[in-house]
């Protein structure tokens, strides 16, 4: 039975595969992005969010949604107490305007950071 239909599109890949065309393609051996995780509908748009920030291109908005996930952190290596405070208040300025949509970019809800709740986890991190 040697004689079975190959389609043109099959032909083509056959022989490309038989070039080698397809030995050493990036994610070879590799397993699929997000293999074995739940299913997220978002998953696409948290996708775009990444590659646009990679490129520096994500909406104003998204960049304070990320620095507020991340405002705790990134107080931690701050020296001063007044630089923390300095920091909150900007961020809950640019917080403020994201919710009132002065920003570009997607509405985001967030709460304003409690600056005195900031202040004492940095302390407390710092060992105080």
């Amino acid at each position: 039975m040697g004689n079975r239909f190959e389609s043109a599109i099959d032909k083509q890949i056959r022989e490309a595969q038989e070039r080698g065309e397809f030995d050493d393609l990036p994610g070879l051996g590799k397993p699929l992005p997000d293999n074995g995780e739940a299913y997220d509908e978002d998953w696409w748009v948290k996708k775009l969010v990444v590659r646009e920030q990679l490129a520096g291109l994500a909406p104003t908005s998204l960049k304070i949604k990320r620095e507020a996930e991340e405002l705790l952190d990134t107080v931690a290596t701050k020296a001063s107490e007044a630089r923390v405070r300095e920091m909150v208040a900007d961020l809950n300025r640019r917080i403020d305007q994201a919710r009132r949509g002065l920003v570009d970019g997607p509405p985001v809800v967030l709460r304003e950071f409690d600056v005195e709740e900031v202040v004492e986890q940095w302390r407390k991190r710092r060992g105080r």
